[in-house]
């Protein structure tokens, strides 16, 4: 009887401790093997007897000690043998499946100058925490939880959840913070504080910055995920804008150690709702399942154990890693991809290719196109404007007119974007610097053409579209404090143009009846930036309501000259005639 009373109260003991530490109870995690040793010894202990002649406590029961230190010698030891490279370098360097060899060109799709993203996530979090200040009720509570970039409909934004600042504040507030913040990855303009989704407020209930029930980390573990690792922990929206946490689900494929993603739970993050999901099964709108930090570890485990353990250690004969940083990337396929520099042992600024590697199925493609490493591009780009000192992002590689391309942001020390760069992969001495993206790719066309490189361009099409029209509405809009002007023309009647004043000094001025003429990327449509701005009315005589075009001054130049001509000719013959007179 004794010996089950112990055994009862060492469950609830045990249990309590499972409840606050949350181990994962499952054969190839030792958290489990812990909690069993835990679990004997404490029935051990409440076995004990106090020996009142020899005044101290007596073991009466070894058993449970002795189960207790076989289980801490297999959670020691069976690890070790199971879990070494030395051993099991081959089942490490599988982790990552079949690498496949691929071209470039052939599967990373040339990409829109306007879909460049130049808004790195410390940028977000900026501009996120700017646009919360806007809303001292809601900032004074709650704070910007951490950004992860993601596809919203056919866009790329940054989104972070609003999580409690402490453990005060979400004992006041334990019905949910209020939304989320969502910052475009391409427009510093475009920051939005985000409520509702389909007419319902949005609160975020269920959190990592949360406590007790809670907990986003406790309400899965206790809802099904007790015998289920779990990491990166992911704030997504679905196609509604509904917010859901993300949570990769995983197990380890060599005995302890070789963590691998099987599955998903999706945590509805006002209500709680918990669904388990395998990889394939996963909704379509999640952009994530393998986590980066898993995605890192077996490409260098590929990468290593290429030839066995004793080589990775001594020779290092055909050795490769992954460079340092990684960037979630998309393609035209609308998919997401973890894109990591592949460098040989012992690289310097140099990479032998490059990696994508899909980041819900993990299929991985090998690019082999040496070229420069991401620090290498940043060096290179904050060197083509040293003398400001400016700072470069990570960079993040596209297809650019056929070339392999870093692109980065240089930010000054406000943290604000001050250039934008493009730097050839290849070659990273071919720069492009401009104070837009529009700039910095036509500076870096140029070079790529000077430095004789085979551009990928479609003839067909122009590289910019130039527009001519007479303004019909025009309107002005502030935007985090710069002022966005939208315009419409008759000559375009579908789409509405916007730029800021850095643009042209004329924009400004102009009003509806304006004769103007505009720069923009063909591709974009219905709210399209201007590249290049100008009013035709402006410095004008009033009498001058349209600029002439390039022809038609020919034709003004040449009239001018002729009336100058007939003017001199009558003023020769009036001359000769005053002459002719006073001989007479």
């Amino acid at each position: 009887m004794k010996n089950f009373k112990s055994y009862a109260i060492s469950f609830i003991i045990t249990a309590v401790y499972a409840f606050v530490k949350l181990p994962v109870l499952r054969v190839d995690f030792t958290s489990l093997y812990y909690v069993l040793a835990m679990f004997f010894v404490i029935a051990g202990i409440l076995n004990m007897v106090f020996d009142r002649e020899e005044q101290r406590f007596t073991i009466t029961n070894k058993t449970n000690f002795k189960i207790a230190i076989g289980i801490l010698a297999i959670a020691v030891v069976l690890p070790t043998l199971a879990s070494t490279p030395i051993i099991r370098a081959k089942a490490y360097r599988n982790l990552l499946g079949t690498v496949k060899e691929s071209e470039f060109t052939k599967d990373v799709s040339p990409v829109n100058v306007n879909e460049i993203r130049i808004v790195d996530e410390e940028m977000a979090m900026k501009l996120g925490d700017k646009k919360l200040g806007e809303v001292p009720a809601i900032g004074s509570v709650s704070k910007l939880g951490k950004f992860h970039i993601q596809k919203v409909g056919e866009k790329l934004y940054w989104v972070a959840p609003l999580v409690h600042r402490d453990f005060i504040k979400w004992v006041t507030n334990m019905s949910g913070t209020n939304g989320y913040v969502m910052v475009s990855a391409n427009d510093p303009q475009d920051v939005k504080l985000v409520q509702k989704a389909n007419g319902e407020d949005i609160k975020i209930v269920y959190q990592p910055d949360a406590y007790i029930l809670q907990d986003l980390h406790r309400h899965v573990y206790i809802n099904g995920g007790m015998s289920k690792g779990m990491a990166d922990y992911t704030l997504e929206i679905d196609d509604n804008g509904k917010p859901y946490w993300v949570v990769s689900l995983y197990e380890h494929k060599v005995g302890f150690g070789g963590a691998n993603v099987n599955g998903t739970a999706i945590v509805d993050a006002k209500t709680g709702e918990t669904k388990f999901y395998s990889i394939k099964d996963t909704p379509e709108w999640v952009d994530r399942i393998q986590p980066e930090s898993f995605v890192v570890d077996q490409i260098n485990s590929w990468g290593v154990y290429v030839n066995g353990f004793i080589n990775s250690v001594i020779s290092e004969k055909g050795v490769l890693k992954a460079t340092e940083g990684t960037s979630l990337v998309y393609g035209e396929d609308n998919k997401s991809y973890w894109y990591t520099g592949i460098t040989s042992a012992g690289g310097d600024e140099s990479t032998i290719g490059f990696m994508l590697v899909d980041s819900r199925t993990k299929e991985a493609k090998l690019y082999k196109q040496p070229g420069a490493t991401e620090m290498a591009a940043m060096k290179s780009a904050e060197g083509s404007v040293q003398e400001k000192n400016y700072e470069a992002t990570f960079p993040v590689m596209y297809n650019i007119l056929g070339q392999p391309t870093y692109v980065s942001s240089l930010k000054d020390k406000a943290g604000l974007v001050k250039r934008i760069v493009f730097v050839s992969v290849e070659d990273y001495n071919i720069v492009g610097v401009g104070r837009d993206k529009a700039e910095a790719m036509k500076n870096y066309k140029d070079a790529l053409e000077s430095g004789g490189s085979s551009l990928e361009i479609d003839e067909s099409d122009e590289f910019d579209k130039e527009l001519e029209g007479t303004v019909k509405r025009i309107a002005a809009d502030t935007k985090n404090g710069n002022t966005v002007y939208y315009l419409t023309l008759d000559t375009d009647e579908g789409n509405i143009f916007y730029a800021t004043s850095k643009i042209s000094k004329e924009l400004p001025l102009t009003k509806e009846g304006d004769k103007i003429k505009i720069t923009f990327s063909k591709d974009e449509k219905d709210v399209i930036e201007i590249d290049e701005f100008d009013n035709y009315n402006i410095g004008k005589p009033a009498e001058q309501k349209e600029e002439a075009k390039p022809e038609d001054k020919k034709s003004e130049d040449k009239k001018s000259e002729e009336n100058k001509s007939e003017k001199k000719e009558t003023k020769d013959k009036r001359t000769t005639d005053k002459v002719e007179t006073k001989e007479q």
